[in-house]
């Protein structure tokens, strides 16, 4: 990929009421498959209208197929069930006063086992039918690790590391199908790094559940090393701190994790950093990004209708640009508007309008 794209998007947008209730009456058997996948491509098609709209230099399909931006680890493949509580490792998400609890209760009970590719489905349509140039987005396969559960999981995988890796062998194919429908950039999306800054968090959800922060830093970024592995494809990854209707998991700046994710994940040409609001800390850690790479600030919030002032926006592209070269970034929402079905609790028009914020300011600044 020769192209620096300036206003970048993250992934996933908000699912219009329509395709929620047309993906219910499939559940249900009110709905054939031929009828769902019809309503399911005009979603894609106004979510690509509505990124080119806004101006924004890359678009996404909105990963509208999905039940979560986990999907391509989840919806096409084995060894998942629903029981019916919520599970030990979803349990720790914070939110805003005013949003409603969410937690997953579905967990890995068996050995994973690969039914289709979604992300060639996604990534084909896609390339019909974008105007301007596209990317893949998929999911960490460490991200197991929230549907991982000691009470449901450990007769399938004792260690949730081995998950890890089948999950690993999974992603690995979708990458390779990727790169041979002409995909050039990939964003793998990585928010269990980012979740490891926060001490509380590291105590009470990762070292609770036998994930020693060391061995995501080591093993667990020779995975992600593992997973970006192509000829010709540029690799981003995405680091946030938590997405889930509007909830988080964590909080604090990158500074106790920069050193080994920037240097040790060396296959990724990109990185695309939360940086919205207080909880993501200063950017001061962007001295560790190796000068070759390039970053995406992520200074816009998806879980909020407030609006970020232009000139705001601005002035902290210029305060990141004293840790990291300005024509090296670029700008972004901090995260995608629907990392799970249910979408972040804001009014559709704050979608649209966050990423023509994006568009205009990033021209403004790189014009």
């Amino acid at each position: 990929m020769t192209a620096l794209y300036r206003a970048e998007v993250i992934g996933s947008l908000l699912r219009p009421a329509w395709l929620k209730e047309a993906r219910a009456a499939l559940s249900r058997g009110q709905m054939t498959m031929a009828a769902f996948k019809r309503i399911e491509d005009r979603a894609v098609d106004e979510a690509i209208a509505q990124q080119e709209a806004a101006g924004v230099d890359i678009v996404t399909d909105g990963e509208l197929r999905r039940g979560t931006f986990l999907g391509p680890l989840t919806d096409t493949v084995d060894g998942f069930s629903y029981v019916g509580e919520v599970i030990e490792a979803q349990s720790h998400w914070r939110r805003a006063p005013e949003t409603e609890a969410s937690g997953g209760k579905v967990a890995v009970t068996g050995k994973l086992r690969r039914r289709r590719s979604l992300a060639s489905e996604e990534f084909t349509y896609l390339r019909a039918r974008a105007r301007k140039p596209i990317k893949a987005t998929l999911p960490s396969p460490l991200m197991m690790a929230l549907l991982w559960s000691p009470k449901h999981s450990t007769a399938a995988y004792p260690d949730p590391f081995a998950l890890f890796a089948d999950a690993t062998d999974i992603l690995r194919q979708e990458v390779s199908e990727l790169a041979s429908l002409g995909c050039e950039y990939i964003q793998i999306d990585a928010p269990e790094l980012a979740k490891l800054v926060d001490p509380a968090t590291r105590a009470n959800f990762f070292e609770a559940h036998k994930l020693a922060p060391e061995r995501l830093l080591t093993e667990g970024i020779d995975m992600l090393n593992a997973v970006a592995d192509a000829p010709g494809v540029t690799f981003g990854l995405h680091l946030c701190r938590g997405n889930n209707a509007g909830q988080w998991m964590a909080e604090g700046g990158y500074e106790s994790i920069s050193k080994q994710v920037f240097t040790r994940a060396d296959r990724y040409g990109i990185f695309l950093l939360e940086y919205d609001d207080w909880r993501s800390g200063s950017f001061e850690p962007l001295r560790d990004v190796p000068q070759d790479k390039r970053v995406v600030l992520g200074l816009i919030s998806t879980k909020t209708d407030a609006m970020e002032p232009a000139d705001g926006v601005a002035a902290r592209v210029e305060e990141a640009a004293r840790f990291f070269p300005r024509d090296r970034m670029a700008l972004s929402t901090q995260c995608g508007f629907a990392s799970v079905a249910a979408g972040n609790p804001i009014n559709d028009e704050t979608q649209p309008a966050k990423l023509k914020l994006v568009a205009e300011v990033a021209h403004r600044v790189w014009h």
